[in-house]
C-alpha cells in the first residue's frame, strides 16, 4: 500500500505527541561537546555510552518540557515515560562505567530544573531557558574529557573548548531567532550583532595577548554572518539556514580542535 500524507499523518496521531523533537538544530549542539571532549580525552567505549546516554536524557527531557508545558495531560505522558526508564538505565550503566560523573549531577540538575520550571510555565522558547540549554551543552566537553583510557579531571584545554563552543552556541541563539521567530525584530538583531562584536572583541584580545589569530577570523565571519544573512531578501529558508549551522558548527568544531 502506498503511503500517502494522510497516511503519515494518521501514524503520528495514533504514535501521541511528544515522541520525536523538531529542533533539528539542537542535535549538533549535542553531540559536538562530548565529540570535542572525547576527542581531546582520547576515546573510549565509555564515550559512545555517554552519547547514547545524552541523547536518550535529551528524548526524555524534551518530552517532559512538553508535558509540563501542556499542563500534565495524560496523552503527553507515555514518551516521558519510556524515554525516562531508558534514560535511568543507560544511567546507571553509565555511572558504574565512570563513578566519576556523579560529582558533576549537582550542576546539570539545577540546569535542568531551571528549564523545566521555563517549561511548565510555557517558557521553554525564553532566553533563559535557551542560554541554560545551551551552558548544559557545552559542559559536556569538560564531562567527556575525563573519561579518558586513564580518569583524569579535566584540564584547561577541556574547559577551553567547552568554553568556545559555548560561545559559538550562545551566538546562535540570537542570529536563529532574528531568521526565524522574532524575524525582522530590530532589539533581536542588535543583541545578535551586539553579540558577535564582543566575540570578535574577545578573539582579538586574546590574539594580541598571544592566542590564536585563526579564532579572530572565525569570529568576524560569524559576526558577517549575524549581520548580513537576516537583512537578506527573499528571506532564507528554513533548509538554507540549516545548512548554514551546519557549516558554521563544522568550522567552529574544527578551529577549536586545532587551538586547544
Amino acid at each position: 500500500m502506498a503511503v500517502t500524507p494522510a497516511t503519515t499523518t494518521k501514524r503520528r496521531a495514533r504514535r501521541g505527541p511528544g515522541w520525536v523533537p523538531h529542533q533539528h538544530g539542537a542535535w549538533a549542539m549535542l553531540v559536538v561537546p562530548v565529540v570535542v571532549g572525547a576527542v581531546l580525552a582520547g576515546p573510549t567505549w565509555r564515550h559512545a555510552l555517554l552519547l547514547v546516554t545524552w541523547l536518550v536524557a535529551y528524548l526524555a527531557f524534551h518530552a517532559t518540557g512538553l508535558w509540563l508545558k501542556a499542563s500534565r495531560r495524560p496523552r503527553w505522558w507515555p514518551p516521558v515515560r519510556a524515554y525516562g526508564l531508558a534514560t535511568a538505565t543507560l544511567g546507571v550503566a553509565l555511572v558504574l562505567a565512570a563513578p566519576s560523573l556523579l560529582a558533576w549531577a549537582p550542576a546539570f540538575l539545577a540546569l535542568l530544573a531551571v528549564s523545566l520550571v521555563c517549561s511548565a510555565r510555557r517558557a521553554d522558547r525564553s532566553w533563559l531557558n535557551d542560554t541554560v540549554t545551551v551552558v548544559a551543552a557545552a559542559l559536556m566537553t569538560p564531562v567527556a574529557a575525563t573519561l579518558g583510557p586513564s580518569w583524569t579531571a579535566p584540564d584547561a584545554r577541556a574547559w577551553l573548548a567547552g568554553g568556545l563552543l559555548a560561545a559559538y552556541f550562545l551566538g546562535t541563539v540570537p542570529y536563529v531567532k532574528s531568521l526565524i521567530r522574532d524575524r525582522g525584530s530590530r532589539p533581536v538583531l542588535v543583541v545578535s550583532s551586539g553579540f558577535h562584536l564582543a566575540l570578535v572583541v574577545a578573539a582579538g584580545a586574546a590574539a594580541v595577548a598571544g592566542g590564536p589569530q585563526v579564532l579572530v577570523v572565525v569570529a568576524i565571519a560569524l559576526l558577517a554572518r549575524a549581520v548580513l544573512v537576516p537583512r537578506l531578501r527573499p528571506w532564507p529558508s528554513a533548509k538554507a539556514i540549516g545548512v548554514g549551522e551546519i557549516v558554521a558548527t563544522a568550522a567552529v568544531t574544527a578551529v577549536t580542535l586545532a587551538v586547544v
